[in-house]
């Protein structure tokens, strides 16, 4: 998972969390340019402080990983809906595991909520989500993938960034040398990536390290320090699923649009059960993850805290909702529906019959981004469908 800057980035697919650094081959091609680039980046390490014992040891025998450039030009095609997402993700397992989690380190998680205002159960679901507890933190090694990203042109500059940065930390003792994560350099419980770890990683136990894969107490000071750094608002919830009149204007459903919870109530949203929401002028937003069909959920600025940890709203959805569940509360009142999720070829076809039919999309990429969903909540309006600017199965169907 990437966190707020680096997951505007990219996307990881949850796959290569686990993918064995098994590699050893390269383009002989590439041999000559890419001692010469780190021959570059060695400078630069040097002008930075870093010791050449340390730089030494980094780049030793160090080639080229072409499996890391295979995943960072092919990334997950398919798009997971709201409800493969979720129930791929807050399931009964994941949740008896974190109850478990937060039962054994409950005093540890409420010292850090002490100091940080960041609850138990939120830490523990975002624990849970970002690689299952610490079961899932990759095993590929950190320096030989940032140092082949860096070495393509594509966000070189970024990625030389993130190097330099996990050779200082490296340098200063804080992470160890060999250490391994997934192939884009996110790394231990929490996946942070090399930067985040400088700026937001807490050695909590006073050791000299910031050990994010087996020190519980880094962990959850580091993700809670982070946590707080991007938005989190001590004793508010993220949101909750709400109830939506059926005569609705959905076009008001998005992250955008932002009113009280009194005046939400005014255009008829109320609580799951019917009943009035709290009397309250929090700001909040109305979001339909799947459409009209699917859940509503209103939605608070620690929603937004977690939307900057990770720049998906499935992901925050899933962390919210699996740490309600792990305090008590209900799961989801509306009930779970099976419908195909879309890949990048269904969504380079609904736009691409959208802008032929004159609603403009902007570049058939694949992605249904703001323009894309513009797109079709102009082609709803104009066909006298519900506007909820939802790119699903449905719209994909009613295109063909």
């Amino acid at each position: 998972m990437l966190k707020f800057i680096f997951s505007l980035l990219l996307t990881l697919p949850a796959y290569t969390n686990n993918t064995q650094d098994t590699s050893n081959t390269q383009d002989t091609s590439n041999t000559h340019s890419f001692t010469q680039f780190l021959n570059d980046v060695r400078r630069k390490a040097i002008q930075l402080g870093i010791s050449q014992i340390t730089i030494n040891n980094a780049f030793n025998d160090l080639t080229l990983n072409p499996k890391i450039l295979e995943y960072d030009h092919n990334q997950a095609e398919f798009n997971l809906n709201f409800w493969h997402y979720l129930n791929s993700r807050v399931n009964q397992s994941r949740l008896n595991k974190g109850l478990i989690k937060l039962k054994q380190y409950q005093e540890s998680l409420q010292e850090n909520y002490k100091k940080y205002g960041v609850p138990p159960h939120i830490i523990v679901a975002l624990w849970g989500l970002e690689s299952n507890y610490g079961k899932n933190v990759g095993k590929i090694n950190i320096i030989r993938s940032l140092a082949t990203l860096s070495f393509d042109k594509r966000r070189r500059k970024f990625f030389t960034h993130e190097l330099l940065t996990l050779l200082k930390l490296i340098d200063e003792g804080k992470i160890p040398l060999k250490a391994q994560g997934s192939w884009a350099s996110a790394m231990g419980s929490i996946q942070f990536i090399p930067t985040n770890v400088a700026t937001y990683g807490i050695d909590a136990n006073l050791d000299g390290k910031i050990d994010l894969w087996h020190t519980e107490e880094d962990i959850f000071a580091s993700a809670a320090y982070f946590l707080k750094n991007i938005g989190w608002h001590q004793g508010e919830r993220w949101g909750r699923e709400v109830n939506i009149p059926k005569d609705f204007n959905y076009q008001l459903a998005n992250l955008n649009t932002k009113k009280t919870v009194n005046k939400w109530q005014i255009l008829g949203i109320r609580m799951i059960n019917g009943t009035n929401l709290p009397n309250s002028r929090m700001q909040s937003s109305l979001i339909l993850p799947m459409g009209y069909n699917g859940p509503a959920f209103l939605i608070y600025r620690n929603f937004h805290a977690i939307l900057r940890w990770n720049h998906s709203i499935l992901y925050a959805l899933s962390v919210g909702l699996l740490s309600d569940r792990l305090i008590g509360l209900n799961q989801l009142f509306t009930k779970s529906i099976t419908e195909p999720s879309l890949n990048n070829d269904n969504i380079r076809y609904i736009q691409n019959t959208l802008n032929k039919l004159g609603f403009n999309t902007g570049t058939l990429d694949g992605i249904p981004g703001q323009k894309t969903r513009c797109a079709t909540r102009a082609y709803q309006k104009a066909n006298n469908l519900p506007i909820d600017g939802y790119i699903g199965y449905q719209l994909l169907q009613q295109l063909l």
